[in-house]
């Protein structure tokens, strides 16, 4: 069998719930459909970012403190700017300290990001929405027969009622219903999908107002090819509901997760296809492997779009900062926030940032994020490596100094012989200064 199938894959037996077994055998893992004809290029008029770090990114930790939300709403908004990049947030409504968060962070008077509720597709929870006077909120709208089968116990027809029932209720009350499909990376889209979202459409003009579709790619098995097949094809997927549905670029949202690595090209198809809003949590924290990082989706937007719009991306240093200062690990290797990200260990790449930081810094870092480029000293880092060190920690010493001078050598030497002696780890910043200190201050008295 050929490992691309050129093709559209073929349906489950009829009359069974659609489990598209021809795409996710479960015995492996999801298989990815090629079709010959791919999706056209569509990017949308305007693209922009939403964020679920309080929804979302707290089921894969421990809720957040009022206090905790609040500051982290308030860098959200500076990250986004006056544009309003960031331009939505989304809130649980349940508890007493959820709307809490909600009315200290209503408070600030802040223009962006709106505050928008989260509920699951019942009246009683509409109700919560209605009590809480916010002018848009996300419905639990689950669409794939896992869900609707395996999880609800429940058939197509009988949920997709229950869902417009509270669309219905949004829409008499002028609050904008947006419709999260809910696993919809395994749905039947022809089956279920595209009718779907094609009520909505009809009652979103009915009543004169946007109904919103929020694509939730739940397992993170969509692939980001324009040649790649329904369900999981994210460019064929956008193009469907734009082309067929008729949901307009900025009534379109995806959310992804991270399950297969893929997250951030998924992401990127879906503006490029025909998406205006991309969903995401700050650091990526959210459940299993984590949602699209809104940090990462700050840098695809400027690259894609070639302006700041206002963004003050140094707020993303800050907020990774926040996150250590309350006890949340921040990886060493994340992009733009971890501790490694813009730091070299090898000589051979420090020595070309002594010569021009570009050639090994992708951006500037030291404008955009507040974080000059660095190196970390191991025995790989070789005198280049320690004189950019001084260069940056010491600048005091740094006068005339070159990788041949004689302290600097010193230094080097002593930390070749920790490494001789055993060591495994790289050296702090304090346990450097401490070995350069020792080589500068011998050399003088000598």
């Amino acid at each position: 069998m050929s490992w691309i199938h050129d093709s559209a894959p073929p349906p489950d037996p009829p009359g069974q719930p659609a489990y598209l077994r021809a795409v996710f055998p479960y015995r492996l893992p999801p298989l990815a459909w090629f079709e010959s004809e791919p999706v056209r290029l569509d990017p949308p008029p305007a693209i922009w970012i939403t964020d679920t770090t309080f929804r979302d990114g707290q089921q894969s930790r421990a809720p957040y403190s009022v206090d905790q939300i609040v500051r982290l709403y308030e860098l959200l908004g500076r990250l986004g700017g006056s544009d309003g990049m960031v331009r939505q947030t989304e809130f649980f409504l349940y508890t007493r300290r959820d709307r809490e968060a909600v009315e200290r962070c209503q408070s600030l008077g802040l223009p962006y990001p709106e505050i928008t509720g989260w509920i699951r597709a019942t009246v009683d929870d509409y109700a919560l929405v209605r009590a809480s006077g916010l002018r848009e909120t996300g419905i639990l709208t689950s669409i794939s027969d896992y869900h609707i089968v395996k999880k609800l116990g429940s058939d197509r027809q009988t949920d997709l009622d229950g869902y417009l029932r509270v669309v219905d209720a949004a829409l008499e009350d002028r609050v904008i219903p947006r419709c999260h499909l809910e696993d919809v990376t395994r749905a039947d889209i022809h089956g279920v999908v595209v009718p779907f979202v094609r009520a909505l459409m009809d009652r979103g003009r009915q009543a004169g107002m946007a109904v919103k579709v929020r694509l939730p790619d739940t397992l993170g098995v969509g692939v980001p090819d324009p040649h790649a097949a329904l369900p999981r094809g994210i460019p064929r997927l956008v193009s469907v509901l734009r082309r067929e549905c008729g949901v307009p670029a900025e009534s379109l949202e995806y959310h992804g997760q991270n399950d297969l690595a893929a997250i951030v090209p998924n992401a990127v198809a879906a503006w490029l296809y025909g998406a205006s809003a991309n969903n995401g949590t700050l650091l990526g924290i959210g459940e299993r492997s984590g949602n699209t990082p809104i940090e990462a989706l700050t840098f695809w937007l400027i690259s894609l779009t070639g302006d700041l719009h206002g963004m003050d991306t140094t707020a993303i240093t800050e907020i990774a900062d926040y996150y250590r200062s309350i006890g949340e690990p921040v990886d060493a290797r994340l992009p733009f926030v971890g501790d490694n990200f813009n730091v070299t260990r090898a000589g051979i790449h420090a020595d070309g940032m002594i010569k021009d930081e570009e050639i090994y810094n992708p951006f500037d870092t030291t404008r955009l994020l507040n974080r000059p480029p660095g190196v970390g000293i191991t025995d790989k880092s070789g005198a280049a490596g320690l004189l950019h060190w001084v260069r940056s920690h010491r600048p005091e010493l740094a006068t005339g100094l070159d990788k041949r001078d004689p302290r600097l050598v010193g230094a080097l030497e002593a930390i070749e012989r920790e490494y001789d002696d055993g060591r495994v780890t790289g050296l702090s910043d304090d346990e450097v200064a401490a070995v350069v200190d020792a080589s500068f201050s011998a050399r003088r008295a000598s």
